[in-house]
């Protein structure tokens, strides 16, 4: 943006600083996500553990993100509790918990047979269809051949009635915990 107009370059970094700053600044609810509740899944012996997913910097916050084609924004007036990668990852065991896997996860205290990997690739308001979009990559490893069993991708997308934090939390919610459920199958189904 430099070249022949330097002035205007810093003009519009600086416009667009503030006006995240202001939007960083406004007063947030703090939004929660939900674990699913997948039916009871077949019991496997094996126990599972699960590493801390991958997430790109401008997923993996505490803000909600907003997505206009190439454009990121943060969603104003909403947040996570913590950073969105820890936070699904908790969700997600609850969800193995809530289809009866309870056994299944290895809590640290257990030698692990398997690593669930998880890259969560987009968990967005897509603004430019309307809707919330959550996509996760599963990667299921075998810890005594390091060799990988199986990968999938799991991609939900929900509509949001309007542009307000509560709405467009609850259609990322909806969304998530799809693809949790979805998880859930996946993992059930190759171990």
């Amino acid at each position: 943006m430099g070249g022949k107009f330097p002035i205007l370059g810093r003009m519009a970094a600086a416009a667009l600083a503030f006006g995240l700053a202001a939007c960083a600044s406004a007063p947030s609810t703090v939004f929660d996500l939900t674990a699913a509740h997948p039916p009871a899944a077949r019991p496997f012996g094996a126990q599972v553990r699960f590493d801390p997913p991958v997430a790109t910097l401008d997923l993996d916050s505490d803000r909600i993100l907003v997505r206009n084609g190439m454009e990121l924004a943060l969603l104003p007036g909403g947040r996570w509790p913590q950073q969105l990668s820890s936070l699904f990852r908790a969700r997600l065991i609850e969800t193995f918990q809530n289809a009866g896997l309870a056994r299944s996860i290895d809590g640290g205290a257990a030698s692990a047979d398997y690593a669930l990997g998880l890259d969560i690739r987009a968990f967005e308001l897509d603004a430019t269809t309307s809707q919330a979009h959550v996509e996760v990559v599963a990667k299921i490893v075998a810890l005594t051949s390091g060799r990988i069993v199986d990968v999938a991708i799991f991609s939900a997308r929900k509509p949001v009635p309007s542009t307000g934090a509560a709405s467009v939390v609850a259609s990322l919610d909806e969304a998530s915990a799809q693809v949790m459920a979805d998880i859930v199958r996946f993992v059930s189904r190759r171990l």
